[in-house]
């Protein structure tokens, strides 16, 4: 695979980049001791790939099924009109609503695809009937239910 270069990123940044990808809670020193450079110099490189918008947050990631929202859906949602006002109408409630953890605008069949975390399947009827059927523009909702996770992860590759 090739080797990235984006912007004026260099191979240490790109380093610093990989490893917090993994382990974000690494001190300096840490992060330092992996890239073979000193820790200040480090810093300052990660205040800087932070300052340039590279790394936009540090988070924990959370175990659903310790929280009982394991039970995850992948929704197709139609619009019944397309245009601007109406997309951002239906953008603006989906923000709004903490079940979905991921939209994406779509092309082909439908315009959207929504990751909804829920605790059971009775809990996503629920949902669909009381959260996402009162959004008035939505013409059609498909739901691919998820049996097993194989594969998950936030890493973008580098």
């Amino acid at each position: 695979m090739d080797k990235i270069s984006v912007d004026r990123l260099d191979a240490t940044d790109i380093s610093i980049l990989r490893i917090l990808q993994t382990d974000g809670r690494l001190t300096t020193k840490e992060l330092a001791a992996r890239v073979a450079r000193s820790a200040t110099p480090v810093y300052e490189r990660v205040r800087r790939l932070e300052q340039e918008g590279y790394i936009k947050g540090y988070v924990a990631i959370l175990n659903p099924d310790r929280l009982r929202r394991g039970f995850v859906v992948i929704c197709n949602v139609k619009l019944r009109e397309l245009c601007r006002e109406k997309a951002d109408t239906f953008v603006s409630r989906i923000m709004d609503i903490a079940e979905v953890t991921e939209c994406y605008n779509v092309s082909g069949k439908f315009d959207y695809l929504l990751k909804i975390m829920a605790p059971d399947m009775d809990y996503y009827r629920d949902f669909v009937l009381n959260i996402l059927g009162t959004i008035d523009n939505i013409s059609a909702i498909e739901s691919t239910f998820v049996m097993e996770t194989l594969k998950s992860g936030t890493a973008i590759p580098l």
